[in-house]
């Protein structure tokens, strides 16, 4: 069989890989947008001549999702588009929280478009036929979504007479899982693991990644791969150190800048557990963000896959999300009036990256109160408004106006969903180094992924690759 990586080959972003087998079946496990080349909104490769992808989308017999997140789920309509007539084969929570996110990349997609309509400079019109041949609409992702087979995880499902998947739960986030494919050609047996994203341990609300049997190959992510995570705290203990600090040692705001899907729901969690069970204050939090709060209904529908901690603490007060003083933001409208609130608050918004979404207007309107702190949670790329935050610029050019930072910023990595550089080999090395057969780093700076390789030689995996896009091998 042939394996092919079309996306997060050297670089971070944009999960896509093909595996051909000897009977010409075709599998693409994930699917998902170069969030680095592209802000999500066009291709994850370069289109080929004959159509968006780098294959022919209407010869693959079936799509493996490892989870929801936009840089592995991002470009399935668009393969629907393109002539894709198969399956979709995801955990039930990948399922939903794929479709929250696919109809919001299209409500962009479609102001987008919008905002050029009515021009008539040519240039801008020219602009405007490329994106409605590039974006995928509400059209697409309804198909797309119709298609989808929600599978167990632990059960093997059996794609052909010769070949089986099964999905293993992964953390990270609800319904992410390593993929396992096993392949019987020629009276032998052939087994590959796709990681997806692997989680932490502990991590807030979610699993533990599960061991995967012993394989022939592993593809696996690299992102932490050269990384420890700094905060040695527990979530808890973390935030309720900022909390205090910022909000009841001094009458202050707490603004959390966090992705809608995972982060805000372990965030909400966090709060809940601290109210409950250590007698914190209820300081009024606000949650900015309609997306995080249809995905917060996602989470509360599948409390049975969540970590025993979560279950139990579900058990016993009856909610996850919800306690004293919390309230959800639907309206734009009420999330402007959240500046008129004058008492100490938290106000957790999207995105992470402080780049777009409701949180850029709450950093603006914050950016020179010296009471206001500005907690970031997660990775922000180079050039975001939260990148340029953390690099202590001291002012700041937010929706066209010059702010001097007056705010306090401060940084915590205790809510990051990826594992670090530790998480990762032990993940690895669940599979003996005399039967794995060669291991592939994806998704990593070329940095994070050169230096996991070294540290895997060191533990005894001297067949380490690092494929360019397009890249393909027989296995």
């Amino acid at each position: 069989m042939k394996l092919t990586f079309w996306g997060a080959a050297q670089q971070v972003t944009g999960s896509m890989y093909l595996l051909e087998l000897e009977d010409d079946y075709r599998i693409l496990i994930d699917c998902g947008s170069d969030l680095e080349r592209s802000n999500g909104l066009t291709p994850p490769v370069e289109p080929s001549t004959t159509g968006f992808f780098p294959f022919e989308a209407s010869s693959l017999n079936v799509v493996l999702l490892t989870h929801a997140h936009i840089d592995h789920s991002g470009n399935l309509p668009n393969l629907y588009r393109e002539g894709y007539e198969g399956q979709i084969l995801c955990t039930e929570p990948t399922f939903a929280l794929t479709d929250i996110l696919l109809k919001d990349a299209a409500s962009l997609n479609q102001r987008k478009i919008n905002e050029l309509n009515g021009s008539k400079k040519k240039k801008v019109l020219d602009k405007q036929v490329k994106l409605q041949k590039e974006l995928f609409l509400d059209k697409q992702v309804r198909e797309s979504m119709e298609s989808v087979v929600a599978l167990q995880f632990g059960r093997k499902f059996r794609l052909t007479e010769s070949c089986s998947v099964t999905f293993f739960p992964a953390g990270h986030l609800l319904g992410a899982a390593h993929i396992v494919i096993d392949v019987f050609e020629n009276g032998q047996k052939k087994s590959i693991c796709f990681s997806g994203d692997i989680g932490r341990k502990n991590y807030p609300l979610l699993v533990d990644p599960a061991p995967v049997p012993p394989v022939d190959y592993l593809v696996c992510e690299s992102t932490y791969g050269n990384r420890l995570h700094v905060d040695t705290a527990s979530p808890e203990d973390a935030l309720a150190d900022v909390i205090q600090r910022t909000c009841i040692d001094i009458p202050g705001r707490l603004i959390i800048p966090t992705f809608s899907v995972g982060r805000t729901q372990s965030l909400l969690y966090t709060l809940n557990r601290l109210y409950t069970q250590r007698g914190f204050q209820p300081i009024k939090v606000f949650s900015d963000s309609p997306m995080g709060f249809e995905s917060t209904k996602v989470y509360a529908k599948n409390i049975r896959q969540l970590s025993k901690e979560a279950r139990d603490f579900f058990d016993e007060n009856e909610t996850l999300f919800d306690f004293e003083n919390f309230e959800f933001l639907e309206s734009s409208k009420a999330s402007k009036a959240v500046s008129d609130y004058n008492e100490p608050c938290i106000i957790i918004s999207s995105s992470g990256m402080v780049q777009g979404g409701r949180v850029e207007y709450h950093v603006a309107a914050n950016i020179g109160n010296p009471y206001c702190t500005i907690l970031l949670i997660g990775y922000c790329a180079e050039g975001t408004l939260g990148w340029r935050l953390l690099n202590g610029q001291p002012t700041l050019t937010i929706k066209g106006e010059e702010k001097q930072v007056l705010a306090n910023i401060e940084k915590i990595d205790v809510f990051s969903g990826h594992g670090d550089r530790n998480d990762l080999l032990n993940f690895v090395q669940m599979q003996s180094p005399d039967t794995l057969k060669n291991i592939f780093l994806v998704h990593g700076d070329a940095s994070s992924m050169e230096s996991f390789k070294e540290t895997l030689a060191e533990a005894g995996y001297p067949n380490v690759q690092i494929p360019a896009k397009g890249q393909s091998y027989e296995l």
